[in-house]
């Protein structure tokens, strides 16, 4: 998708409707900043505010994410390209938040090693040294979070018995034995347990 070109139609289709960037920013309850980052192709409206848009602007959403309006004829055509779209930078971005669950696991396990160490080896007063450990467990634990909440919205995990594709609660990742990104998971569908493997397309 042409984020500059939706920015653009949404500008024209604003204006076609006698509505200020003020305006159209109150009537959906956000600020004229984000309505300025749409039309300057900075952003994208966020899913959840894309159809009170499309109502403000007489368009439909299909229209809104081909950047123009759309014939009839072409219509089921540029539907399906938009979903395709979508679905790849979907794909995409969980592949960017995938490696940077790497990042952030290392990068808080070797800062919680080399405070832990030293903590350990090197002279310092009592209060120092408690708090480097703290120091360091508390980033160890915030990056392992942050890394778990990854590891779960990132993608879908697949049910080895019934194929079937889905996002896990966080207390379900989190409690899970693991072997990298295979989990041993229950499936909502068929209430079976496995290991699940992480894929990125459903």
């Amino acid at each position: 998708m042409d984020q500059v070109k939706i920015g653009k139609f949404i500008a024209e289709c604003r204006k076609n409707n006698n509505l200020t960037q003020m305006q159209l920013a109150e009537k959906l309850n956000i600020t004229d900043r984000a309505i300025s980052k749409w039309e300057n192709g900075k952003a994208m409206p966020d899913s959840g505010i894309m159809l009170d848009l499309c109502n403000e602007l007489k368009i439909s959403v299909n229209e809104l994410l081909s950047g123009e309006l759309i014939k009839m004829d072409n219509y089921n055509e540029k539907a399906e390209k938009n979903l395709l779209e979508m679905k790849k930078q979907k794909e995409d971005a969980d592949k960017k938040m995938l490696k940077l669950e790497w990042a952030i696991g290392y990068i808080s396990t070797i800062t919680f090693l080399i405070l832990i160490f030293v903590a350990s080896f090197i002279e310092m007063e009592t209060w120092i040294r408690i708090l480097l450990i703290i120091l360091g467990l508390s980033t160890f634990l915030i990056g392992m979070h942050n890394c778990l909440r990854i590891e779960q919205t990132a993608g879908y995990y697949e049910c080895a018995k019934c194929h079937n594709k889905y996002v896990p609660k966080y207390s379900s990742v989190f409690w899970a034995m693991h072997i990298g990104r295979t989990r041993y998971l229950k499936c909502p569908k068929c209430g079976e347990r496995s290991w699940s493997k992480k894929v990125l397309t459903k």
